[in-house]
């Protein structure tokens, strides 16, 4: 039986998609009317900031989330905070928004020698090594980021000539890691490449609504290197330098996944909003103009 709506009329039902819109305003501190239709998620704050001030665009802010929306680039910026149970939450609610595509701006802990900081990471799966996603799918589902969007992403590094690496990453629940050393040899174990705390649960829940997203990972610190992990000092010189790209690139990767979308490549979810069948009605009709006549 559905729990029946706070304040409605008695006897009123609440459906799950009214829930989640009435939720996500609640946090967010805007309408859902106001989200684009592209989305880039992120854990951070000062990336909302750096969005609305480049854009012009004011922010909103609810009782948990950080928002800035640009509809002249159709794209909507939102800080979830940090943890596998805020990824799920969004994921959850945004699901219920009419948003083709988003991306996942965070950043991560690299695992390899090789790695520099600055550079970027193309996750195409992740270790469920958090819990969350046990919720969505047994365990042995595997967690995987959509096949479109990082197919953009690489598309968008691959044009910038980006320094980025492609691999799996392990999503944990635990912070503070870097000193525990049984952790540290499971995850050695494991061959991951990266150590981040949400993309597993952002993927299984993604795939779980058909919400098309991918992500691209900053490396931020290289927590197995002597003098490795991230300090106060450098996590701030990390936001100066590099953030601006970052933003710059989700945007990019934003719009070429629009592109992919109307020449109808394979990999979005299309779910309940129509695009799908729009698509191929306009595809169609390009094919009838551009046929020599009869």
């Amino acid at each position: 039986m559905q729990r029946l709506w706070e304040g409605a009329e008695d006897g009123e039902e609440i459906s799950e998609g009214r829930f989640a819109k009435d939720t996500l305003e609640r946090y967010s501190g805007c309408l859902v009317e106001d989200f684009c239709s592209n989305l880039i998620l992120t854990n951070f704050p000062k990336y909302v900031d750096y969005f609305s001030e480049t854009r012009g665009v004011q922010i909103s802010e609810g009782s948990m989330f950080k928002v800035a929306h640009c509809p002249k680039e159709d794209v909507s910026m939102l800080d979830f905070k940090i943890g596998s149970p805020a990824a799920a939450l969004v994921v959850d609610l945004c699901s219920f928004l009419p948003v083709k595509s988003a991306i996942l701006l965070g950043m991560c802990g690299g695992l390899r020698r090789r790695y520099k900081i600055g550079e970027y990471l193309v996750p195409i799966a992740a270790i469920r090594g958090e819990g969350t996603s046990d919720f969505y799918f047994p365990h042995e589902v595997p967690a995987l980021a959509n096949f479109l969007m990082q197919k953009a992403v690489t598309d968008v590094m691959e044009n910038q000539k980006g320094t980025y690496h492609i691999g799996i990453t392990y999503t944990g629940n635990m912070r503070f890691w870097e000193f525990n050393e049984d952790f540290v040899s499971k995850l050695k174990v494991t061959k991951a490449q990266a150590y981040e705390m949400e993309c597993a649960t952002l993927f299984t829940a993604s795939y779980k609504r058909k919400f098309t997203l991918g992500a691209l990972l900053l490396i931020s610190d290289l927590p197995l290197e002597r003098n490795g992990v991230k300090t106060k000092e450098s996590a701030a010189q990390i936001f100066k330098q590099f953030m601006p790209d970052h933003i710059e690139k989700g945007v990019a990767i934003l719009k070429r996944s629009r592109e992919m979308q109307e020449l109808l490549i394979k990999g979005a979810y299309h779910r309940n909003i129509g695009m799908g069948h729009k698509l191929r009605e306009r595809a169609l009709e390009q094919m009838q103009e551009e046929s020599p006549s009869s």
